[in-house]
């Protein structure tokens, strides 16, 4: 399976817009983060976690040529607000796109996107297939196992994906043991760190160390980085073995 970090920004990406501080106006690329996305590829498939804003782009800077499905972390506008750009993959693959996600996300999705579902849907809108998932129920995605995993964003429930060695985490503050054990064994793992400074829906950076080795995978990236966060290089050099900011274009193979 080929890894493609699509995105590895939060909610404004980094540079934020107006802003001089010194990671905005860095020239090191590792800086420069689009809203958080992955892009997953196994047996000639191509599966998508979250369309944010950024999406379009996203598709074009990586050459997208074909995306089979789309999983959905949760509702939050920076990680479904580009879903409309699948129209090009519809007409390209002559078939819908194939959406996994709970409840919550289907109703966000048919808010944000009335226009296509309408009963007399205009000519050339998304055509999308909602599939229904839900935590701790593991699925089929392109004949690999996928479970989701239920983490808290504050109060929010989101979903965390588990594909055998490789999970990934994004907009956590919280963990339950129970989906912890979920994790445990895991190769690689993906996990989001927000900034330095307390935050009261995302992991500080001590705080997703901390799970991380709580955890234990062999490998660790921290993702949904803010330009709080501090300078990429600088941030690196004081991470434990085996922990790694994830950063814009950065691939891996499972």
């Amino acid at each position: 399976m080929k890894i493609n970090f699509l995105g590895t920004g939060t909610s404004q990406g980094v540079p934020v817009i107006a802003c001089d501080c010194v990671v905005c106006r860095s020239s090191d690329k590792r800086d420069k983060r689009l809203r958080t996305s992955l892009y997953l590829e196994w047996d000639n498939k191509g599966l998508v976690i979250d369309t944010g804003p950024d999406f379009r782009y996203q598709m074009l800077r990586l050459g997208v040529q074909r995306l089979d499905g789309i999983l959905f972390t949760h509702s939050h506008k920076d990680h479904i607000a580009g879903l409309d750009d699948v129209r090009a993959f519809n007409r390209k693959q002559g078939k819908p796109i194939d959406i996994y996600a709970d409840l919550n996300v289907h109703d966000a999705l048919k808010r944000e996107f009335f226009y296509a579902f309408h009963p007399k849907a205009y000519f050339g809108v998304p055509q999308l297939n909602l599939l229904t998932i839900e935590a701790n129920q593991a699925f089929w995605v392109f004949g690999k196992s996928v479970l989701p995993i239920q983490v808290l964003h504050y109060r929010m429930p989101v979903l965390g994906f588990r594909f055998g060695d490789f999970t990934y985490i994004t907009d956590a503050k919280t963990i339950s043991e129970e989906s912890i054990s979920k994790i445990t064994g895991t190769r690689i793992l993906v996990l989001n760190a927000l900034q330095q400074e307390d935050h009261i829906s995302h992991m500080t950076l001590e705080e997703a160390i901390a799970m991380a080795r709580h955890i234990g995978a062999e490998q660790t990236y921290f993702t949904h980085i803010s330009h709080n966060m501090g300078l990429h290089e600088e941030i690196q050099a004081i991470l434990p073995e085996g922990m790694f900011l994830a950063y814009d274009e950065l691939e891996l193979e499972l």
